[in-house]
């Protein structure tokens, strides 16, 4: 059996997929494939690891002799889902192991965005460090505020355990469904989505990003929440509406916004957002750590493997095929 991985991962999933005895090819080339090339070389294999490639219609219809598909991420927004659970072929993602890293993430955005850390460390830089005015560059104290989460699964509830740790934050959260176990643990709060924006003054979006989360945050959004918070993205760039965020941000409708998430990716080098005092932008790095990344190639592998031996995945995004 052959697998096709479409960029280099870490050792530990490789080390699993060979010790399986199964032949692995993996796109070394410092660029994306193009979906011919996807296409042309999953041809010749029997399973699909999957980095940060668009998996369309058209492309599984192409190769709907795939036995399995593993997607190295716990996000599968990039996949027709449903186009895949008719063709029969299992898609599995990576859930739970990127969880502390991802809400680090959030945690590192949000405190640097509340100190105007990226914008005065770029003033060091431009040699602009001079006069001391004790007026001026001012951030915002994150101590006994309120956190609000869009989304309270493991992420959001990680983050939250940092807040209310770090700053004794009062934890608010909107989600589709009730957090029964972190109302317990942690005293979340459930309100309604304009609650949500009326009360937060750091709001963490950890929600997946889906026909009914996109472009949720717009400007009519934006101008619910407070003059003094912070917006905080590292789930989708998608749920957040860029050209809104920025307007928002230039006329004071909130006041800062974190990102490790834009639209599109990567983010153009000369965006405005970079050069804003009350920005921190990372390029998407929620899960980079070496333990999170190499677990989660221990886990796309062990989907490849229950797939390719005809076995249910133990990380299933359409479990719905074995019914």
């Amino acid at each position: 059996m052959k697998v096709f991985i479409t960029r280099v991962i870490p050792e530990a999933g490789l080390k699993l997929l060979r010790d399986s005895g199964l032949t692995v090819t993996e796109w070394k080339e410092k660029r994306s494939l193009t979906q011919s090339e996807l296409i042309e070389n999953c041809l010749e294999h029997d399973a699909l690891l999957s980095v940060s490639t668009k998996i369309d219609a058209d492309f599984l219809n192409a190769c709907k002799h795939l036995k399995v598909i593993a997607l190295n991420s716990v996000g599968y927004d990039n996949v027709d889902v449903d186009e895949a659970t008719k063709l029969n072929i299992p898609i599995g993602n990576t859930p739970g192991v990127l969880s502390k890293a991802t809400a680090d993430t959030a945690f590192l955005l949000m405190l640097a965005t509340s100190r105007k850390a990226f914008y005065l460390h770029k003033t060091i830089a431009k040699g602009e460090w001079g006069f001391f005015e004790p007026t001026t560059n001012l951030g915002i104290e994150l101590t006994g505020k309120t956190l609000g989460v869009f989304g309270l699964g493991n992420i959001g509830v990680e983050m939250a355990k940092k807040c209310i740790g770090a700053y004794d934050m009062k934890v608010i959260y909107h989600n589709r469904n009730r957090n029964e176990e972190a109302e317990k643990t942690l005293g979340a709060q459930l309100v309604s989505f304009e609650e949500l924006l009326a009360q937060s003054d750091v709001l963490s979006v950890h929600t997946a990003l889906t026909a009914d989360t996109k472009d949720t945050f717009n400007l009519d959004v934006f101008k619910k929440m407070k003059p003094n918070a912070i917006f905080v993205n590292t789930a989708r760039g998608g749920i957040h509406v860029e050209e809104d965020l920025k307007t928002a941000l230039k006329e004071g409708i909130i006041w800062g916004a974190g990102l490790d998430v834009t639209q599109p990716e990567p983010m153009a080098s000369n965006n405005e957002l970079l050069d804003m005092p009350n920005v921190s932008v990372l390029p998407h790095i929620g899960s980079a750590t070496v333990e999170t990344r190499n677990a989660m190639a221990e886990l796309a592998a062990r989907n490849i493997i229950a797939g390719l031996k005809g076995e249910k995945l133990p990380y299933p995004v359409n479990p719905e095929i074995y019914s």
